[in-house]
């Protein structure tokens, strides 16, 4: 499933979404948000948003390829790390909203593999020449937000009335929630760039570690969170396929 350029990434995730749809598999969840961006980050290069399209193309493929790697792993019983394991485990599980399945992907996709990848596009001292075009991602991830929300109320119509109360406060947390987590994925790539494949591999293994906390933390934050989410997801759609068919 390993893809060779965007448009492999953007056919394999195809497969993962008709997949899940026919599987009624949540992890079609994420799989529909991640195409999503796959194709703005297409747009984006093919418009020139980038200052080397050609190596912002080659991040994109790295990136991806780690998940689709996951995901292949993950269903032959092979080696893939804690973070992702936790992510498709949760998958199979009824409790968790859908907004908490597309966070704890993003959260092993984000905080572990987008360093990563980062790392291996332009190692070394070359890591500083991406920067620029690394951080442009959050334009095109911002750009996102109000969608992505219009859809989570098609999925749970109570988020309808939170926005119209928030306002654009919401956006602004979701942009800068964003911008956190790219840099924090971006303090991965500089710790990894410089490192050899043998020291990065136990780098890596400590920092899987530490993002699979974090994702325990996005699923369990105490039990009066876990009512109030037991509340929301009791009026959420009930129908796998029919969300992944909204988030897409």
């Amino acid at each position: 499933m390993q893809a060779a350029d965007i448009d492999g990434v953007i056919a394999s995730l195809d497969k993962i979404i008709e997949w899940a749809k026919a599987n009624h598999s949540r992890m079609g969840y994420f799989a529909a948000l991640y195409r999503k961006v796959t194709v703005k980050v297409k747009e984006g290069i093919a418009a020139g948003v980038f200052d080397d399209g050609a190596r912002m193309e080659r991040l994109d493929v790295i990136f991806a390829n780690r998940y689709l790697e996951a995901f292949e792993q993950y269903h032959a019983a092979g080696k893939l790390t804690r973070c992702w394991t936790l992510a498709f485990d949760t998958s199979k599980r009824w409790r968790p909203l859908v907004l908490q399945h597309l966070m704890v992907g993003m959260n092993a996709h984000i905080e572990l593999d987008l360093g990563i990848a980062a790392a291996e596009t332009a190692p070394g001292e070359g890591l500083d020449s991406l920067k620029g075009d690394f951080f442009k991602i959050n334009q095109i991830l911002g750009s996102l937000v109000n969608g992505v929300q219009d859809e989570l109320a098609r999925v749970w119509p109570g988020l309808k009335l939170l926005d119209r109360f928030a306002g654009k406060a919401d956006e602004g947390l979701a942009n800068f929630g964003m911008k956190i987590t790219r840099g924090r994925a971006w303090q991965v790539a500089e710790t990894l760039a410089p490192l050899s494949q043998a020291d990065r591999t136990a780098v890596i293994e400590t920092l899987d570690a530490e993002v699979t906390k974090v994702g325990g933390v996005l699923l369990f934050q105490g039990y009066f969170f876990s009512l109030v989410m037991l509340l929301i997801r009791l009026t959420e759609k009930r129908s796998v396929r029919k969300i992944i068919e909204i988030l897409q």
